[in-house]
């Protein structure tokens, strides 16, 4: 298990090949993008690396408003958070695709709203681990746990013992999906990975997601992709209509599927709701 004390002490942005090589030795590549590592730097984190920042910095070319749609994306996870607590009291979160460490993170904006909430947080880069196990510390009344795993393998999730003794799967569930589901080819079904978590979780469950989505802007939208696989990355951004289906059977709250900065937004709505290229809703199961 990877502590404080045996983590890299810097961030890789400052550090030099020494360093590098600390990080190969939890097991990080070093030498590829990683949409975590990507999503750090636009967010304006230290934990990126030169191949991160350049990927980073080919999409900023096609979407030079790139990082303000990832802090958009980012809010959306608050607000969404916030309101699963505090209007249909979800005391225990799974949150997906969790990635480096951002304050404030699903525990912490959960536990402000009700102290006592469990989260488990999934990611398959071994770097989220080596920064999890220092950085997301919750309150003495919650808890909070870490776990490396995929979530395109949802029966092995589910088995986890750390999920299951974190979380009581016969009570409501918030499910959370933010800018990962971007990360499966249609080829490997996202859809129905989708609904094999859907259909593990129980009654009063709920589910948050956000995608990247060409409607607003093919084009740009479009250079971003061929960007992300350019540099080995899988990046698809999907339409009004795939994104629906991935809540299907469940019943989406008000305003449905909707721009992310248009998604029940705090003050006034804003001048451009499309302004961010990212589809989110939340839905509930009954």
């Amino acid at each position: 298990m990877t502590t404080s004390q045996d983590s890299p002490r810097q961030g890789p942005q400052d550090d030099d090949a020494t360093e590098l090589s600390q990080w190969e030795r939890f097991g990080v590549d070093t030498t590829a993008p990683h949409s975590a590592r990507v999503y750090d730097y636009w967010l304006g984190g230290k934990t990126n690396f030169p191949p991160d920042r350049a990927m980073g910095q080919a999409i900023e070319q096609a979407v030079p408003s790139v990082k303000a749609m990832a802090k958009a994306n980012r809010a959306f996870q608050g607000r969404a958070v916030r309101y699963l607590a505090q209007e249909h009291g979800i005391r225990q979160f799974l949150d997906l695709g969790t990635g480096i460490p951002t304050s404030p993170n699903t525990h912490e904006i959960a536990e402000a709203v009700s102290p006592g909430t469990r989260v488990v947080y999934v990611d398959n880069d071994p770097i989220v681990l080596a920064h999890a196990r220092a950085l997301m510390v919750s309150s003495p009344a919650s808890r909070t746990t870490y776990i490396h795993a995929d979530l395109r393998k949802p029966e092995e999730l589910f088995a986890d013992p750390a999920l299951t003794a974190t979380l009581d799967l016969t009570q409501p569930v918030g499910l959370l999906m933010i800018a990962v589901l971007m990360l499966i080819a249609d080829e490997d079904d996202p859809w129905g990975r989708v609904a094999a978590l859907r259909d593990a979780l129980p009654a009063g469950s709920c589910i948050a997601l956000t995608t990247p989505t060409p409607d607003f802007d093919p084009e740009a939208v479009g250079k971003v992709a061929e960007a992300a696989r350019a540099g080995g990355m899988t990046l698809v951004p999907r339409g009004y209509d795939d994104v629906v289906r991935f809540f299907d059977g469940w019943d989406l709250v008000e305003p449905g599927v909707a721009p992310v900065l248009a998604w029940r937004p705090d003050g006034e709505p804003p001048a451009d709701p499309k302004a961010a290229y990212y589809w989110g809703g939340v839905a509930i199961k009954r």
